[in-house]
């Protein structure tokens, strides 16, 4: 049982640590690249406007916090409730609107598919697996903070909110035709860094951003499935390429 623990936490750590050995790869690569050439689009940033796409990867899993009826008697052959992280992806485009040298608003309205797994273990050592996948349409809304530019390249933070809406989705049951309930609406909070990387005929920015639910996904409908759980809000690792 500890060593099936231990595995589970070094693959949760493991996959932000990919994550950031990725950012490190771009930005060692570009910086490498980039010492014998001069400043490319020097004018870029003087822009109002600019516009480009964005792909991602994701993993995301649900936030759990257990109701009373959990520790009640009706659910004394129920060991524990485990969100489970799944992968995902994303697809977008970038408005972008220049405030100043160091500070952009933008929007980036993106398709995104996600899997959210319950685990559910009972003492007798069996388990049912609750799996929502859905495909959702979200419209992050970012402030930008840039370093200064040092050649072709600089440093930056985002920060912002992140409205979405379920368009659709499918669940897979180990048990029956019931399924926990999930709200279709969502907020979020998100935050992150990355670097801006200057091409002679583009701008190409790998970047890191933790997105953190502010809604509780239950909705009123109670049943077996969520009746121990009395809040359930979304966590996700994002890994975005955005070209402009």
């Amino acid at each position: 049982m500890h060593t099936a623990n231990i595995w589970n936490k070094l693959y949760l750590y493991g996959q932000k640590i990919v994550i950031l050995l990725l950012a490190c790869f771009f930005l060692s690569a570009h910086l490498h690249a980039q010492r014998r050439v001069g400043m490319n689009i020097p004018n870029y940033d003087n822009k109002k406007y600019s516009y480009g796409f964005l792909i991602g990867l994701h993993s995301t899993s649900f936030k759990l916090r257990y109701s009373d009826e959990f520790i009640s008697n009706d659910f004394d052959t129920l060991h524990s409730i485990l969100p489970q992280r799944s992968p995902g992806f994303s697809l977008g485009f970038i408005v972008n609107r220049g405030l100043n040298e160091f500070f952009d608003v933008r929007i980036l309205p993106k398709v995104a598919f996600y899997e959210h797994d319950l685990e559910y273990n009972f003492t007798d050592e069996s388990q049912i697996n609750q799996l929502k996948e859905s495909t959702v349409v979200e419209f992050p809304l970012m402030l930008k903070y840039k370093s200064t530019r040092r050649k072709n390249s600089r440093m930056y933070m985002v920060g912002g909110v992140k409205p979405a809406y379920s368009a659709s989705g499918r669940t897979d049951l180990d048990s029956g035709n019931e399924s926990i309930n999930i709200q279709r609406f969502n907020i979020s909070t998100d935050f992150g860094f990355g670097f801006d990387m200057y091409f002679p005929l583009f701008k190409f920015s790998p970047e890191v951003r933790f997105s953190k639910g502010m809604s509780n996904m239950l909705t009123d409908k109670v049943n077996i499935y969520s009746e121990g759980i009395s809040r359930l809000s979304t966590n996700t690792i994002n890994f975005y390429l955005l070209f402009q």
